[in-house]
């Protein structure tokens, strides 16, 4: 059992690459018409056949990047199979798994900074231009969808309740030593002594931690400045409000099973209901299933709703052929948005599916060194915890 444990557990992070790489090869797709490669063109520009040839290079190349590192990653894979649980060859599996997903992370970003030179020389070219800012109709706030409301958050106080109620009612059968790390094949190589501080502390602060984290990035969604393509802002408003709506239920669903299966899996195991090595599958399995449901999302809503956009447009929804607000000097390197006279602290980005900050706000540094402070404080409390 422990074996085919271990086979399913780095069969799904070998899945994690191609999953990753796929979804950065398609993201020139998921961008709202009016931008391709963080760079303002007309509505109607995404017919251009120099822009769709940009596209389909960018898509060639990160295919190519992505199978390149799957097959890294599978050569790293098939001799940790059945081999010593302290072989070297783990370390090569794990340098493996970190080197693939930064590559088809990162490398791919390069991809994109290459294409939006050729983007903005074609733009120069062919007389593309808008004013700074235009005027939009004003959309009611209550006509269109919303991200779910923070209150949906209180969810994880029964979450914590239960991690608890289990430790207290498993905490007298546990063993002396408390298993706390495996290795791949999921044989335990790390034990603490039973203590109230192993015991509780680190199950209850890594959910507290993640609690924070996933509720301070549903707050950040719902302060997100909303866009709005100036031709047509009922169905923009529209695709937004529902696309906000369905990230934050997934990022709630997402946060819950986590802190459940952490919490939970870290105290059946402590208590012997289980191994170490079947909770970790069960975490990679959870992982997974984040992954692949944000790689859905993406691809069904696409950034900020502009793959729904652009199927209420061909239902007969406004249509827009003009070229919005040109923001593109705000935009450095194409992801990181630095506008002093945007009073937004979030947007959505601008290459990529999600949100960001306004660098060019004393808050928005603030929020990153005080997340930076409590990751640290973190690591340091549940490393003296279990050191």
């Amino acid at each position: 059992m422990m074996v085919v444990d271990a086979a399913l557990t780095m069969l799904v992070l070998v899945l994690v690459v191609p999953i990753s790489g796929g979804l950065m090869a398609v993201t020139p797709y998921l961008m709202p018409k009016r931008e391709c490669f963080a760079v303002t063109v007309p509505e109607t520009a995404w017919q251009d056949e120099q822009l769709r040839g940009f596209k389909r290079k960018f898509t060639s190349w990160c295919a190519v990047l992505t199978v390149v590192c799957t097959a890294v990653m599978a050569c790293a894979t098939a001799p940790v199979m059945g081999t010593p649980a302290d072989s070297s060859s783990y370390g090569a599996l794990v340098g493996a798994l970190i080197g693939s997903t930064l590559a088809v992370t990162l490398i791919p970003f390069c991809f994109m900074l290459h294409f939006r030179k050729k983007v903005m020389a074609l733009k120069r070219e062919r007389g593309w231009f808008a004013p700074r800012q235009e005027a939009t109709a004003l959309v009611v706030e209550e006509d269109v969808p919303h991200a779910i409301s923070l209150a949906w958050n209180l969810l994880y106080v029964p979450v914590l309740l239960i991690i608890v109620a289990i430790g207290v009612v498993a905490y007298p059968g546990m063993p002396d030593m408390i298993p706390m790390h495996a290795d791949f094949a999921g044989n335990v190589n790390d034990y603490e002594p039973k203590s109230i501080g192993v015991v509780f502390g680190f199950p209850v602060l890594t959910v507290l931690f993640l609690m924070v984290c996933f509720i301070f990035s549903h707050w950040m969604m719902i302060r997100s400045k909303r866009p709005t393509n100036p031709g047509a802002p009922v169905t923009s408003a529209l695709a937004y409000g529902m696309f906000a709506r369905a990230q934050s239920i997934f990022l709630l669903v997402t946060g819950l099973l986590l802190s459940a299966g952490i919490g939970i899996g870290f105290m059946l195991s402590s208590a012997g209901v289980f191994g170490l090595g079947e909770m970790a599958l069960v975490i990679v399995l959870l992982s997974l299933f984040i992954v692949v449901g944000a790689v859905a999302l993406s691809v069904g809503y696409g950034q900020a709703g502009s793959r729904l956009f652009s199927r209420m447009e061909a239902a007969g929804g406004e249509t827009c052929l003009t070229m919005p607000a040109d923001d593109d000097e705000h935009w450095k390197l194409g992801v990181f948005y630095f506008n002093p006279g945007d009073s937004s602290l979030w947007v959505c980005e601008r290459f990529g599916v999600g949100w960001t900050m306004n660098f060019a706000r004393p808050a928005a540094w603030a929020f990153a060194v005080g997340f930076a402070l409590v990751t640290v404080v973190f690591i340091v409390v549940i490393t003296s915890l279990v050191g």
